[in-house]
């Protein structure tokens, strides 16, 4: 028997994977445990509930896979800060290539062999190894590994050659957060916000945006750095960049105009023709049926979609923790072959509820505790029951706290950790936009469906279990609550095999209105992290205007004592208040 755990750390999305003779046990990202949303630090509480999950005790495990070379890594830190380190030597100490090794042997408690995978090699692998294809092309594209930037590759039974890269400083993830941050949005997180934001403007600017690269033969490309200044570590791009589009940079959370809707629309363009481009030039490279695709910027759904349809490729895979999270799996995988000689099992990643789950007696006890008896509904002896209740509370346009089975690994709720409502309803995106989820009102909210009926409603051919794709609206149903500005949806397809409790709400309620289709959206507040066990999803659903929470065989009503709701607020927004400080803008890339 062979155990091995992967572990991504310290620069953001920090997680924890656990591999047992070639089988993913468990995953899950440190953020869920430690409560700071994209927490870096070595994965401690990730790590101890894998070797729970598996079963395992720290002696089991033949080997821990890290993410990234650290040496090669600091290389990079060094050649590229080296005034700044010579104008404020005390930063040199923030390069540490040792750290990772200390942080294992000290604050995991691990003394047995560790294997390091290269960041772009770890993304490809997390791609390739879980996509059930026996050969694949494979192009990791994201902000920086040590060096590269994007890469190209291809995966056949146990063997990855990566056979090109573009090197930082040249990056198209950069690019995408360099125009985030001019957006007045926080880099490295708030980029979908701009792919949100796309659909509602037009790419006037495309033109300019082309002016920010030279797209070369090949899979090369190079960034014109005279409009960029994040090596410089103060911002991410220079005085040029508002001089070449006519306007200053727009203000974090002021009002968003004609012109920052039209310059994303650009940049989302810029984006997906180069992505196009580059597939296609892969495709040449490796003429094969399947793609596989990691890299923060395999994130970007809209461009997805594109490649999937309009690409030289038949299949499409992407990694669903696309981003740093995701290098566990991969460096894991990577691990494995080296030490089996072997791939992991060929077979593709049926489901992503790879995290903790908590019994109903640990559930009985959190809910009991601090909920009267009669805002609780026990179908724990008729869980028929549950879902038909819920169905109805749904149909009869309530908000839902969904929290069920296994925690979801990587960004998307998938229908365990899910707030869900009746996407029929006009006022409903506004409603959670603005009451539970506290965010921009332009962001869409993605419809949850049953896979057999998905073609009815979606411009959608095939299974898209981990909504990382978007696709046109067709239904004849009105679905406004889930329906973009630019009549696209961002789909989940729900199999009974994947999910057999969400799958059987979404048919319950098709029953029930003829609709088998739910809005589905991550279950935390603003700010948080997706939530994780019990407590979290309380508290979450006594600060918020969730109506419902249905919690393992529980329901819990909003409908006891207003004066008694009120305590229950107060003393839950002390404890976030303890537990959360509220995340400082970010503005420019962190490289040291």
């Amino acid at each position: 028997m062979s155990i091995i755990v992967g572990v991504s750390a310290h620069y953001h999305d920090a997680a924890c994977c656990i591999i047992k003779d070639g089988k993913l046990i468990a995953a899950a990202e440190e953020e869920r445990f430690s409560k700071v949303k994209h927490d870096s630090s070595i994965p401690t509480g990730a790590f101890r509930y894998c070797l729970r999950e598996a079963n395992a005790t720290i002696d089991d495990v033949d080997c821990i896979a890290y993410y990234e070379d650290p040496y090669k890594k600091a290389s990079r830190q060094i050649a590229t800060n080296v005034l700044d380190l010579l104008q404020n030597p005390k930063r040199r100490f923030r390069i540490d290539p040792a750290r990772p090794e200390r942080d294992i042997r000290q604050s995991l408690g691990f003394n047995g062999r560790i294997e390091y995978v290269d960041h772009h090699l770890s993304h490809a692998a997390s791609a390739f190894f879980y996509s059930g294809f026996a050969d694949a092309a494979l192009l990791t594209v994201d902000g920086v590994g040590e060096w590269a930037t994007t890469t190209y590759g291809r995966g056949a039974d146990a063997h990855i050659e990566l056979f090109e890269e573009v090197s930082f400083p040249d990056s198209l993830g950069l690019l995408y957060s360099t125009i985030t941050a001019y957006l007045g949005f926080d880099v490295n997180d708030a980029e979908y916000k701009v792919m949100g934001l796309a659909p509602y403007g037009r790419p006037l600017y495309v033109e300019q945006m082309r002016r920010l690269l030279d797209v070369n033969e090949r899979g090369q490309y190079r960034l014109n750095m005279e409009y960029f200044d994040f090596l410089n570590g103060e911002r991410m791009y220079s005085e040029r960049l508002p001089e070449l589009f006519g306007a200053a940079p727009r203000e974090a959370e002021s009002e968003l105009g004609v012109f920052h809707k039209d310059l994303a629309a650009s940049l989302q363009r810029t984006l997906e023709d180069i992505l196009l481009e580059k597939a296609r030039y892969l495709h040449d490279a490796v003429p094969v049926e399947n793609l596989c695709m990691a890299g923060g910027v395999a994130l970007n759904c809209v461009a997805n979609g594109r490649i999937q349809r309009e690409g030289p490729f038949a299949r499409l895979f992407v990694q669903p923790a696309a981003s740093d999270a995701g290098g566990s799996l991969g460096a894991a995988a990577v691990a494995h072959t080296r030490l089996t000689g072997r791939r992991p099992e060929l077979k593709a990643l049926p489901h992503v509820y790879l995290g903790p789950a908590y019994s109903n007696a640990e559930i009985r006890q959190t809910v009991r505790a601090i909920f009267p008896d009669t805002s609780i509904v026990d179908c724990t002896e008729r869980p028929e029951e549950l879902i038909a209740q819920t169905a109805q509370r749904l149909a009869d346009g309530k908000v839902i706290g969904w929290f069920q089975g296994r925690m979801e690994f990587g960004p998307r709720a998938l229908g365990s950790r899910s707030i869900i409502a009746d996407p029929r309803r006009p006022e409903m995106r506004d409603r959670i936009n603005a009451l539970v989820k506290m965010r921009e009102a332009f962001r869409p909210f993605a419809p949850a469906v049953l896979e057999d009926k998905a073609a009815e409603h979606f411009e959608l051919d095939h299974p898209s279990p981990f909504m990382l794709e978007t696709c046109q609206v067709i239904s004849p149903l009105s679905l406004p609550a889930i329906t973009h500005v630019d009549g696209s949806a961002r789909v989940q397809t729900v199999s009974e095999q994947s999910n057999p409790r969400f799958h059987a709400l979404l048919a319950e309620f098709d029953r029930l209105t003829g609709c088998p289709i739910l809005l589905n959206t991550s279950f935390n507040m603003r700010g948080d992290a997706i939530v994780l066990d019990p407590v979290d999803a309380v508290w979450c659903f006594v600060v918020s205007d969730i109506d419902a929470l249905v919690i393992g065989d529980y329901i819990v009503d909003r409908g006891f004592k207003l004066e008694t709701w009120n305590k229950l607020k107060e003393i839950f927004t002390a404890r976030a208040a303890k537990k959360r400080v509220a995340p400082e803008s970010v503005n420019v890339y962190t490289f040291l």
